[in-house]
Parts: C-alpha cells; sequence; structure tokens
C-alpha cells in the first residue's frame, strides 16, 4: 500500500513539474512576443505617379487648386516628418507631356526637383521614352545635350535608381536597367520592383523604342519576387506604370494593377499604380493597391508596420493626399527653383498669340465632346483643307484660362509635338474609326467637319448610329473623304487602327504650330464654337437599332 501511495505521489509530482514547465515556456514565448512588437518598424512609401513635368502648373480639384513642385515638395516634406523611416518613390511618366519649363530644358528641372526632394527609386512609364531610350538613359544615368549644355553644363542625372523589370535589350533579352533594388531601413530589408506597361509601343513612336522590348508584367515581377525571397527579402513592394482604379471606398477596384494582384506571388504586398490619371486604393488577394491622380495633384502615402522576427509587412494601410495649395504654404526652397527655371524660358513663353473671353477647357459634355477639342481639331482641319479632323482628347493635356493665350499655354495644351497628316478615307473607314473609341475601353475623340450620335446602349464595335455633314447629310460609306489626324494617330497608335487604313498621305506642320496660327486668325477674343458635334442617345433594351455589316444605313426595328 505504501508503494501505491508512493507511486501516486510521483505521478502526482511529475504532472506538477511538467505543468510548471510548460507554464514556464509559454510566460517566457509571451515576452518574446511582446518584445519582438516593441521592436517591429513603422515604415512610410509616399508615393507620386505621372507626374509630367508640371514643375509650374497647378490644377483645380474638386474647385481647390492643387499642384505645383512647390506645393507637391511642401506636403512631402510635411509627411516625412512624421516619421523618419520614410522611402520616396514614383511610378513612372514623371517627365514627358510635361510643361514648357521644364520640357524647353530637356526636363532636366524635373528630375533635378526630385533629386532636391530626396526621392529613393522610381519606375519607367511609357512617355519616359518619348524622346528614345537614349534620352531616357541619358536623364537617368546624366550626359549632355545640346540645348542645355551652355547654360547649365553636363547633366548629373538622377541621384536616385529606376527599375525596370520587364524591359530589356531586344538583342540581348537582359533587363536595360537594375530589375529591383533593396531598401534597408533599420536593417529591415524592402525590395521594389519596377514594371513598365507593356502596350508601350502602341503608345508612343514605335522607332523610339525599336532596341528594347516589353514583356509580361506578372512574368516579370514573378521571376524577381522569387530573387527577392532568395536572399530573404519578405517585404516586396511593385512600381507599376500599369492603369488601376476604384471608388473612393476602395470598391470595385478595376484595371490591370487589379489584375495583377491575384496572379503575382503573394509576397508582393503593394502596388503603386499609375498611367490613367485615376484614384486607386484598395485591397485585391492581400495586395494593397494605390494610385493618386496625375501631376503632382495628389500623393500616395501607405504606412506599414514590418515584423521584426519576420522581416514581413504585417500592417499597411495608404491614404491619397491632395495637394490642396489652400492648405499649406509652398516650399521656399523649391520656388526659387523653379522661378530660376522659369525666368531662363520667360520670353519663349510669355508670347502673346491671342485672348478669349471664356475658359477653354478640356471636360466633356455627356456626348464625351469639350470645347477645347473642338478647337485644337478645328485648327488642324483649317491648317489641313480637309473635310474631317479628328484628335484624341487625351492628347490634349492642360485647359486655356479666359483672357490672354500665351504660347506656353498652348504649348502645354499640346507638349507632344505631333506632326499633322492628312488621309484619304472612305465613310466606312470613318465610322470604323469612331466605333474604336470603345475598343477596348472608352478613349473619345474630338472632331471637326462632321457630326454623329452613338449610343452606349449598342454593343462595342456598333455604338455609332448615324454620321453627318456639316449640312446634316448623312457621310456615303462608299464615297472618299481627306482627313487629319496627327502622326500619332496615322500610325494607328492606341487601338485606333482603322487609320493607317487611309491613303495618299501628306505631311503638314506640328499640331502646335496649327493651333498658334489659328489662334492668332481669330477674331478677338477668340470664341470656341459652341455647335453639338457629338450627340449621346439612349434606346430602349427591345428598340436597338440594327445596323448593317458596313454600317451603311440604321434601321430600327
Amino acid at each position: 500500500m505504501k508503494n501505491a501511495t508512493k507511486g501516486v505521489l510521483f505521478d502526482l509530482a511529475s504532472v506538477l513539474f511538467i505543468s510548471l514547465l510548460v507554464l514556464a515556456s509559454i510566460v517566457h514565448l509571451s515576452r518574446s512576443t511582446t518584445h519582438s512588437i516593441d521592436r517591429d518598424i513603422k515604415v512610410q512609401l509616399l508615393g507620386v505617379n505621372d507626374f509630367h513635368g508640371q514643375i509650374d502648373t497647378s490644377k483645380k480639384m474638386e474647385n481647390r487648386l492643387t499642384g505645383g513642385a512647390d506645393y507637391v515638395a511642401a506636403y512631402l516634406k510635411q509627411w516625412e516628418k512624421k516619421n523618419p523611416n520614410t522611402i520616396l518613390v514614383h511610378s513612372g511618366d514623371a517627365v514627358g507631356g510635361s510643361s514648357p519649363t521644364s520640357a524647353l530644358l530637356q526636363d532636366e528641372p524635373t528630375i533635378t526637383m526630385m533629386n532636391q526632394l530626396g526621392f529613393d527609386v522610381g519606375a519607367l512609364g511609357n512617355h519616359e521614352f518619348d524622346d528614345g531610350v537614349k534620352e531616357m538613359k541619358r536623364l537617368i544615368h546624366g550626359g549632355r545635350h545640346p540645348k542645355t549644355e551652355k547654360e547649365y553644363g553636363t547633366f548629373q542625372g538622377a541621384n536616385f535608381p529606376y527599375v525596370a523589370a520587364n524591359v530589356v535589350d531586344s538583342r540581348t533579352k537582359k533587363p536595360i536597367l537594375e530589375p529591383y533594388v533593396i531598401k534597408s531601413i533599420k536593417g529591415y530589408k524592402i525590395g521594389f520592383i519596377g514594371v513598365t506597361i507593356s502596350d508601350t509601343p502602341s503608345l508612343l513612336d514605335s522607332s523610339r523604342v525599336k532596341s528594347v522590348e516589353f514583356t509580361d508584367e506578372v512574368a516579370a515581377i514573378n521571376k524577381y519576387t522569387k530573387q527577392l525571397k532568395g536572399q530573404g527579402v519578405k517585404a516586396i513592394v511593385v512600381l507599376a506604370h500599369s492603369p488601376g482604379k476604384s471608388r473612393l471606398d476602395g470598391s470595385k477596384p478595376t484595371g490591370d494593377v487589379a489584375r495583377f494582384a491575384s496572379l503575382v506571388d503573394d509576397e508582393v504586398d503593394i502596388i503603386f499604380g499609375g498611367h490613367n490619371h485615376a484614384y486607386m486604393n484598395s485591397i485585391v488577394d492581400g495586395k494593397l493597391l494605390v494610385q493618386a491622380y496625375s501631376a503632382g495633384t495628389a500623393f500616395s502615402a501607405v504606412n506599414v508596420v514590418i515584423d521584426a522576427s519576420t522581416q514581413d509587412i504585417i500592417q499597411k494601410k495608404a491614404e491619397i493626399v491632395m495637394t490642396y495649395h489652400d492648405s499649406i504654404k509652398p516650399d521656399k526652397e523649391m520656388t526659387e527653383m523653379v522661378t530660376a527655371y522659369l525666368d531662363d524660358v520667360r520670353d519663349t513663353i510669355n508670347r502673346d498669340i491671342g485672348n478669349t473671353g471664356m475658359e477653354l477647357t478640356r471636360e466633356f459634355n455627356e456626348a464625351g465632346q469639350s470645347a477645347l477639342g473642338s478647337l485644337v481639331a478645328d485648327s488642324m482641319r483649317e491648317q489641313m483643307g480637309t473635310d474631317f479632323a479628328f484628335i484624341e482628347a487625351a492628347g490634349i493635356r492642360a485647359d486655356i484660362n479666359s483672357g490672354l493665350i500665351t504660347w506656353g499655354e498652348l504649348f502645354t495644351a499640346l507638349p507632344f509635338g505631333n506632326r499633322l497628316v492628312s488621309i484619304t478615307m472612305t465613310g466606312d473607314q470613318v465610322r470604323e474609326v469612331l466605333n474604336q473609341q470603345w475598343l477596348p475601353e472608352k478613349r473619345m475623340l474630338q472632331i471637326s467637319g462632321l457630326k454623329y450620335n452613338w449610343s452606349n446602349d449598342l454593343p462595342s464595335g456598333q455604338k455609332v448610329i448615324d454620321i453627318y455633314m456639316p449640312s446634316g447629310e448623312k457621310i456615303d460609306p462608299n464615297l472618299v473623304y481627306s482627313v487629319t489626324v496627327n502622326s500619332f494617330l496615322a500610325d494607328g497608335k492606341n487601338y485606333f487602327t482603322a487609320f493607317t487604313k487611309g491613303k495618299n498621305l501628306g505631311q503638314g506642320p506640328k499640331d502646335l504650330e496649327a493651333l498658334i496660327s489659328y489662334v492668332k486668325e481669330q477674331s478677338n477674343p477668340l470664341v470656341a464654337s459652341t455647335e453639338r458635334r457629338i450627340t449621346k442617345v439612349y434606346i430602349e433594351k427591345n428598340d436597338h437599332p440594327k445596323v448593317d455589316q458596313i454600317g451603311a444605313e440604321v434601321v430600327t426595328n
């Protein structure tokens, strides 16, 4: 009996000892976990996309002025003070379509601005290639340019790296820039991968990018995410010059960026988007997706927490911050820098061209027509003496204010220097062009010399119903008409491939020269045409018109 009692006591002592060991382990684990949380690091990523060299311009957002390098600088510096662990990034199109203060100086002022602000990493957008691969590399790596060397010397280039994972040399198939970069903050590593919209050759003069290829974005992201993971990097950010959009509450995310989210490695935490100048702040498949409009009107403020033990991002949230002028004072240092550049080009950009008693804006009416778009199209048609003229609305980059019209304003509106081209097209080909405005997505053309109506209730490729001459007579699908477009559209860019069917090619001046000439010839003050050229109509479901195969006529059941 005594032996049995001793056995029971021994068993109880063993259980108690094991319990104490388990409890001690739990206490130790709890202390360890608490200690790790104390060592977690908070990092802030401030991102700009599609700045487009707008160092001295401002735009109204919600009827409040935004943008301009000195206001962007003031906001970024203000936010940097909130967290010393801040990384500044941009996701492409920092230059291209720039204001004349930057463009006339080969966009060196914009890169200098970013250097001064301390940007840490950038990606390539399609507009970085506007002047070709060689000039893109000069802005990044530095070098001489005949237009700026005498006044400013050899340009030093960007003092921060650009990353481009899916832009490869056509011959070697190797990336033309580093595909990624690793930034370290207090020993915590963050990998940044850059990708550029793979459709870039269709968005510009393809001869300027013939030495490079743009590969699939998702494949490139996954390839280099794997490499980063192999180096122990678990906090991964993608700078994607690719479109995305969401509602203000983050719902309804769309675009390439939203598509990428479910296809890329789950180790990717954040994707900064760009290209379509939209708002995006959404989470898809665990990835935080952001985009902050364009032209410095806003920036993305992303705050993350990196786990001390795993080195992975365990918390992330974003805010799209508007750069409203009425909420902050401009940065004095940046104002002085921009003013110095402005003084060097002031005589050119302040030349008087005309005046207008009304603001000429790019804002669409319900049908997709704008006052400034009509004016530009009219200037093209008159310059070339054709029946019709077309220009893509996205090619017009700024409004013209009421009052004095300067050379600089007109340049800012048409900054790309596209040459005018005349071609001949049949009426049926004109219909095909107009229907391509919704393929693959809506991109409205501004027109002169014709009118048409369309319905969103009709399927893509058949939305245009009737097309008329100014006299009210319908155009003949088989008749040949003369048409003016710019060189960009003449090459069938941005999916307007029907323009490539045009014949009898004729060259004209640059679009800016035509607009300047047209404004000078108009009465002062200039008044843009208010005629309704594009009409949107609504059709009941059971009353859809049927368009025949060549679009020659419309019949209704």
